[in-house]
This record gives C-alpha cells, sequence and structure tokens, in this order.
C-alpha cells in the first residue's frame, strides 16, 4: 500500500486562513471593574440554524429544544431531458435532533443514499462573549453511519460503517456578517479496490480523508441573507481524488424556520459522503444542481 500523501502547501493556507479569521475585529472592552467582575454574556444568533447548506454550524438551541431537518438535493442540472435536475435522481435526508442538557444536541438521520441511517452529536465547547470573554465559539460534532443495504453489498457488516468529525470554530464579527472554519476528518471502513498488473488487491482511496470547511452568512435584512459554503480536500488519494466542494444560495428565517435554498457542485446529504466522494468539477459547466434545507425548531 502507498504512504498516504498530504498537500501541506493547502494545509499551510488553511491555517493561515484559520489565523486571520479567529483575529478579525478582535478586541473587547473591558475599562470598568464591573464589566471585568460581571459574567461574560454569549453572543447570540451567529447562524439561524444548526446546519448551513452541507455543513453542520456552532449553533446548539437551548436545552428541552428539539430541531427536525429536511435535506434535499436533486440531480446534477446538465441534460434538458431531466428538467436540469429536477427530475434526476435525487437525495434527502429526514433528521431529528435533541438537546436533553446544555450545549448538548443529540441527533438521528436517514438518508436515502443506500438505506443509511446516522447517529450524531453536537457539543458547544466554548461559546463567543459579547465582551469580555471568548471571541469566537467553538464545538465538536460528529457521526456514525451504517449502510442498511442487503448484506450481499458486502464482504462484512464492518464494511457498512462510516464516520465523520470535526471542530468548529466561528465568529459573528457584526450584526450582519457570521463565519466559520472547520478542520475535518472522514473516515470509511470499505473502499473501492482494483486489481494492478502483479493480481494483488489495492485501495483505491485512503480510508481516511482529512479537509477543512468554511462557511459563511452575511444578513441583509433580519429575516434574509446570503449564504456560502466551501469544502476544501487535504488527503492526497491513489485516484479518486474529490472534488472541493462549492455552493452559494440565500436563507429565509423566522423564530422557529429556517429555508436555505442553493446550487451546490455536490449533491449528498451527508458531509462524509460530499467530502469523501464527490467527483463533479465545480469549473466544469453542468456540474451543478439545486438543493434546499428544512429547518424546524421546537421549544418542548
Amino acid at each position: 500500500m502507498e504512504k498516504q500523501k498530504y498537500n501541506f502547501k493547502k494545509i499551510v493556507k488553511v491555517l493561515a486562513l484559520l489565523i486571520i479569521v479567529l483575529n478579525v475585529n478582535y478586541g473587547f472592552a473591558q475599562d470598568s471593574s464591573a464589566a471585568k467582575s460581571a459574567k461574560p454574556k454569549p453572543v447570540k444568533g451567529t447562524f439561524a440554524s444548526s446546519l448551513l447548506i452541507d455543513n453542520e454550524t456552532v449553533y446548539v438551541p437551548n436545552q428541552g429544544s428539539m430541531i427536525m431537518t429536511i435535506q434535499h438535493r436533486f440531480g446534477d442540472a446538465n441534460l434538458y431531458q431531466d428538467m436540469y435536475g429536477l427530475f434526476a435522481m435525487s437525495s434527502m435526508r429526514i433528521g431529528v435532533a435533541y438537546v436533553p442538557i446544555n450545549n448538548l444536541q443529540l441527533g438521528f438521520g436517514l438518508t436515502s443514499y443506500n438505506n443509511t441511517w446516522d447517529i450524531n452529536l453536537k457539543y458547544a465547547l466554548m461559546r463567543q462573549s459579547e465582551e469580555g470573554g471568548w471571541p469566537i465559539s467553538i464545538t465538536y460534532y460528529g457521526n456514525w453511519a451504517i449502510d442498511t443495504r442487503d448484506k450481499s453489498n458486502f464482504v462484512s457488516n464492518y464494511d457498512r460503517f462510516t464516520y465523520f468529525h470535526e471542530i468548529m470554530f466561528a465568529r459573528k464579527v457584526n450584526d450582519n456578517f457570521s463565519i466559520q472554519v472547520a478542520p475535518t476528518l472522514t473516515y470509511f471502513n470499505n473502499v473501492v479496490g482494483y486489481i494492478n498488473s502483479q493480481g494483488d488487491i489495492l485501495p483505491t482511496m485512503n480510508n481516511q480523508h482529512f479537509a477543512c470547511s468554511f462557511i459563511g452568512r452575511y444578513k441583509l435584512t433580519d429575516k434574509f441573507g446570503i449564504i456560502a459554503d466551501y469544502d476544501q480536500p487535504l488527503t492526497q488519494h491513489t485516484t479518486n481524488n474529490p472534488h472541493p466542494n462549492v455552493a452559494g444560495g440565500v436563507e429565509f428565517e423566522t423564530s422557529g424556520h429556517s429555508f436555505q435554498l442553493f446550487f451546490s457542485n455536490f449533491g449528498f446529504c451527508l458531509p462524509q459522503l460530499n467530502n469523501f466522494l464527490n467527483q463533479n468539477d465545480y469549473t466544469k459547466k453542468g456540474n451543478y444542481l439545486f438543493g434546499f434545507n428544512i429547518t424546524r425548531k421546537f421549544n418542548l
């Protein structure tokens, strides 16, 4: 098996950008002794939803909240016969999450691709403060997914599982603009193989895949904003290197809903699938598709 390779130039660029993002407008008023002794208040409304296009956000709602999510991706917009993707094969996920204690969110989802089930966890480690506290929010997210197709599709049950982990660093720069950076790790127990000239079976990709995601939102009004999503692959595989994920769109929000409409070059509804399997080159015509997310929050 070949030694795993990484694109270190990209890693350095990502880390440099992370440092810049986390230091944007850093500064808090600490002039009075009263301000120093008061408990810092967390910043509200960094993001409107726990999900922005394909990526989770640092947002974890209050204890006792339940979140229901519908994610839908149409097919690639390259054929008129499919009405530019609207009638092509699509992907969909329905998820539900609950916050049993402060800062902890537990969730479960069903995805149409390979009849995949997933359980997930999100924990807010640090919250950005209005003044006198943390300059950023830090949240961990992870999921465990299982391909539930018939056992004839696998050599062993071990091959069914995939995993995804990320640490999110976000900052609400001002009342309108929020940004988030997150290093991510995807792991597939089973990868596609090929037979070389000596008759050996070798994997076409590494089991693990590192990437870094960038998401942002700019509010044009109290209820309407522009959103963007970008995932940069860092791991260099033997073959089948995934393309970067690129997406942009708009978001409408109410007191309990978030509606996101966007175009993207990726068509799955789980982050590990998009990071590991996306072969759509965003520089080429027709490799984009239309998608939407609907999120509803309930206070129980």
